[in-house]
């Protein structure tokens, strides 16, 4: 009984041992009379896809259209919006594409991206278009508006004495 138990379990393990390593191997030949080594080492990590340039240029076009739309743009601020929205789209399909593995190091590089994306909006946008800008972006994502009271008060303080 033990026996079998022992080699079904070997026959399910080993498979899956081979799944996850994959080898490579190389011939390489030494100056010594024409005799040859094989080695093998661990296979290299499959290149990442290449980026799709034209679902970039279309997110970026469909960004800046929402925007144009929202924000009454100038065709000037139209083109930089443009610019912006192209250059984070490809930041973050990079870093999707490089960090596939690493959640947390992609969810930090999509925030530095975001929050750059967002600085470049400020400097290419008017004051009010900005402001606006901000009310729609917190009202879509669910952000709570700084402006009012929020929450009870800290437990302990009292607000009038």
């Amino acid at each position: 009984m033990k026996r079998t138990l022992f080699a079904a379990l070997l026959l399910l393990a080993a498979p899956a041992a081979w799944a996850q390593t994959t080898t490579v191997k190389t011939k390489t030949k030494s100056d010594a009379a024409g005799t040859s080594v094989k080695t093998k080492g661990p296979a290299a990590a499959p290149a990442a896809p290449p980026l799709d340039d034209a679902k970039i240029e279309a997110k970026a076009r469909e960004l800046t259209l929402n925007l144009k739309q929202g924000l009454s743009l100038t065709p000037q601020q139209e083109v930089k919006v443009q610019e912006i929205n192209v250059r984070s789209i490809r930041q973050v399909e990079t870093a999707r594409a490089e960090n596939r593995t690493d959640l947390r190091k992609l969810n930090l590089l999509i925030e530095d991206i975001g929050q750059a994306r967002l600085a470049a909006l400020k400097d290419a946008l008017t004051p009010a278009q900005f402001a606006r800008y901000q009310q729609q972006r917190e009202k879509k994502m669910g952000i709570p508006n700084v402006q009012g009271a929020q929450g009870n008060p800290v437990p302990g303080l009292r607000g009038e004495e």
